[in-house]
C-alpha cells in the first residue's frame, strides 16, 4: 500500500540540499511529481538529470515574489496543477550573539535572514494559494526546534521561527476549509545549512563531529539526525491521511520538548 502521494503534484522550495534534497528524492520515489526552487544552477542541473520529468527545476529566490508566481505558473503548465506547496528555504545565523555583533550587521542580518525564512514563507503562500484552493491542497512550513525554545540558534534564526508558526497559524484559519496548513518542527539535524554572511565574522564553524555530538547531547532520544529522518512527517502531512489536520506542528526533534531539567 502507498502513501498517497501517487500523482500529487508538490512544490518544493529550497529542494537542492539538506531536508528540500531529502524530501524531494523521496516524494518522486513515492509517485509525486515535483518542483524544486534552488539558486545553485549546478546543484539543479544535477538534480534534473538525475530525475528527468518527474522533477521541474527553477533557479530563484524565495524572496522575490514573482520568483514564486514563476514556479507555481511552471508546475501548474508542466503537471497540469499543484497539490502541495512545501515552504522549506531557509538559512540560518550561526548561534551569533546578540551582544557581540554590531549594530549595522545586527540590521543587515535581519534583512537578509528574515527575507528568506519569513518573506519567502509569505510570498509563496501567496504565489501558491489560488492553486492549491482548486484541488483542495495543502502547504507545509519547515519551522525548527527553534520556533519553541531558546538557543535552537541565534536571535535572528529563533525570532524568524517563532514568526513562521505565527504565519501558520493564521493562514490555517484563514484558508480552512478549502487549504490545510502544517508544519515540521526538525530539531539540531547535521546539514549544511548556511550562516549568513553578515554573521559570519561573528561565528565559529565547528566541525560535523562537534556538531552531531552536541545535538546527541541536547535531545532525549540521543540521536544526531540527518535530513532523511524528518521526511516522514512530511510524507503524512502532504498525503490524503492527514485530511482533518491543519494548524498543526510535528515535532521531528528527539523529544526536545520532555528534556526536562537534565
Amino acid at each position: 500500500m502507498g502513501t498517497g502521494l501517487q500523482k500529487k503534484v508538490v512544490i518544493v522550495t529550497g529542494g537542492t540540499s539538506g531536508i528540500g534534497e531529502a524530501v524531494t528524492r523521496r516524494f518522486i520515489q513515492e509517485g509525486a511529481q515535483v518542483s524544486i526552487m534552488g539558486r545553485s544552477k549546478d546543484r539543479l542541473d544535477r538534480m534534473s538529470d538525475e530525475f528527468g520529468k518527474n522533477l521541474l527545476t527553477i533557479q530563484g529566490d524565495v524572496s522575490k515574489y514573482e520568483d514564486n508566481q514563476k514556479i507555481v505558473k511552471d508546475t501548474v503548465e508542466k503537471f497540469g496543477k499543484l497539490d502541495v506547496f512545501i515552504a522549506n528555504a531557509g538559512v540560518f545565523d550561526g548561534f551569533a550573539k546578540f551582544l557581540d555583533v554590531s549594530p549595522e550587521a545586527v540590521e543587515e542580518a535581519y534583512d537578509y535572514l528574515f527575507d528568506i525564512n519569513v518573506k519567502g514563507s509569505f510570498l509563496g503562500a501567496k504565489a501558491a494559494a489560488e492553486e492549491l484552493v482548486k484541488t483542495k491542497g495543502s502547504i507545509i512550513f519547515t519551522v525548527s526546534g527553534a520556533s519553541f525554545y531558546p538557543d535552537g540558534g541565534g536571535v535572528w534564526y529563533t525570532a524568524s521561527k517563532h514568526a513562521q508558526i505565527g504565519l501558520l497559524r493564521q493562514l490555517a484559519f484563514e484558508l480552512a476549509p478549502d487549504v490545510r496548513v502544517n508544519a515540521v518542527a526538525p530539531g539540531g539535524t547535521l546539514t549544511a545549512l548556511s550562516v549568513i554572511p553578515p554573521l559570519q565574522p561573528y561565528v565559529k564553524i565547528i566541525d560535523n563531529d562537534t556538531k552531531a555530538k552536541n545535538i546527541r547531547k541536547r535531545n532525549p532520544l540521543q540521536i544526531a539526525m540527518s535530513s532523511e529522518d524528518h521526511v516522514g512527517a512530511y510524507v503524512l502531512l502532504a498525503s490524503d491521511e492527514s485530511k482533518a489536520i491543519t494548524g498543526e506542528i510535528i515535532s521531528s526533534d528527539g523529544g526536545l520538548s520532555v528534556r526536562g531539567l537534565g
